[in-house]
């Protein structure tokens, strides 16, 4: 038997995201890395940004900086420095927060998921055992028990030390 557990409040983020005349994933890499912009680290083709709305914490995201939703429109050499950055952003998240499993993957269109569509992007979920709970089901609410800021001075400074 499956059991659904309805999680409503994700969708007026995946409403309105896209009502924005920009994409998030081709603006933030042009600043520098800051915890203002949440840009971690910028490669040659690909960067690491916290996501701001995590579903936990140390909920990173590796995107191109090529804007497109198609993965096919990716060149090898692209692929390449986003699977680099991917296992980075898996090797920092293990040093700090030391999860017990991760949940990594595309959402490939709305119906998949998808919060900004046109943009590939990669995300990194941290997970630990009992780390879904009755918060978001019976309150609305989402416990992420870090400020984004000690999130990305901590995950920052970890990658400044193994880089």
């Amino acid at each position: 038997m499956m059991f659904i557990l309805w999680a409503p409040w994700r969708f007026k983020y995946i409403e309105n995201v896209n009502n924005k005349d920009e994409c998030i994933f081709c603006t933030k890499p042009k600043e520098e890395p800051s915890v203002n912009n949440l840009v971690l680290y910028k490669s040659k083709h690909s960067f690491i940004i916290l996501n701001l709305f995590p579903y936990n914490t140390g909920h990173l995201m590796v995107a191109p900086y090529k804007h497109t939703s198609k993965v096919y429109d990716l060149t090898q050499e692209e692929w390449i420095d986003i699977i680099n950055l991917l296992n980075l952003s898996v090797r920092i998240v293990e040093d700090v927060y030391k999860p017990q499993a991760f949940n990594i993957g595309l959402n490939i269109g709305r119906v998949a998921g998808a919060g900004i569509e046109e943009h590939l992007h990669i995300h990194i979920v941290p997970r630990w055992a009992g780390d879904t709970n009755f918060m978001p089901v019976i309150s609305n609410t989402k416990v992420i028990p870090e400020s984004l800021e000690d999130t990305y001075n901590k995950l920052k400074k970890r990658l400044e030390e193994i880089i």
